[in-house]
């Protein structure tokens, strides 16, 4: 959550440790949440209303795989909220947006970058002063998403990582969708520096990357088929640049 005055909260759920985020304009109350997850959202709603905003958007970083998204529940309990996700995700949404576009609440602005490698419809939504940026699974703290399932590529993740996301200011404020150690915000001049797989070669992360030999996400088969659902409306609306 975020108001002007920059206070904000992180929102965790423990199951998938997935990282949900409230982010409004103190003067407006427009706000938008991203990467809420179906289980807590009686939890997002009750604070939200709390705290008086109007949620104008439900905006997913990916289809994800470990998680069924909130979406698509808080469209129908949150009246006017619309659902936004990547053009290049392959997923149902009121809106879909693509590298440049823009997601407006109050004064402020999310940019989305396209940073495919985990999957081809990652994005990392960076607030207009480029003071935060919300990674998804493209970027963890000192670590990034798989490539083995969903039209995962190292390559693709590596050059989306430093081409998108460490070319930000080295002191942005880097919050990803995950974290498995109980942290919760990075930099982006501590991943430069710190990430051990991003200090790699690009030939030693592929390497890497191809041989973690991870076990299948437990949600993927409901998960997946379920977000490709988030949001459903017949007719997209186009968010311009």
């Amino acid at each position: 959550m975020m108001w002007r005055c920059r206070r904000w909260t992180g929102l965790f759920e423990k199951v998938s440790s997935t990282y949900t985020y409230l982010l409004a304009d103190a003067q407006s109350k427009e706000a938008v949440i991203i990467d809420p997850v179906i289980d807590e959202v009686n939890r997002d709603v009750k604070l939200i209303e709390e705290l008086g905003l109007k949620l104008l958007y439900a905006a997913n970083t990916h289809c994800h795989a470990d998680h069924v998204t909130g979406t698509g529940l808080l469209k129908k309990i949150l009246t006017g909220c619309r659902s936004v996700i990547a053009k290049d995700s392959g997923a149902l949404a009121d809106i879909y947006i693509q590298e440049g576009d823009t997601i407006n609440f109050g004064e402020f602005y999310l940019e989305a970058r396209s940073t495919p490698g985990h999957t081809d419809g990652c994005l990392t939504y960076v607030l207009n002063d480029r003071s935060m940026a919300f990674t998804g699974d493209a970027l963890l703290i000192r670590g990034c998403g798989r490539t083995d399932f969903q039209q995962g590529c190292p390559k693709t993740l590596y050059n989306s990582v430093y081409g998108k996301i460490f070319t930000l200011p080295g002191d942005c404020l880097l919050y990803p969708a995950h974290d498995y150690t109980g942290q919760t915000v990075t930099t982006v001049e501590e991943e430069r520096k710190h990430n051990r797989r991003f200090t790699k070669p690009l030939a030693e992360f592929i390497e890497l990357m191809n041989n973690l030999n991870l076990p299948k996400p437990a949600q993927i088969d409901a998960a997946v088929p379920a977000n490709i659902r988030c949001g459903i409306q017949d007719d997209p609306i186009a968010l311009g640049p």
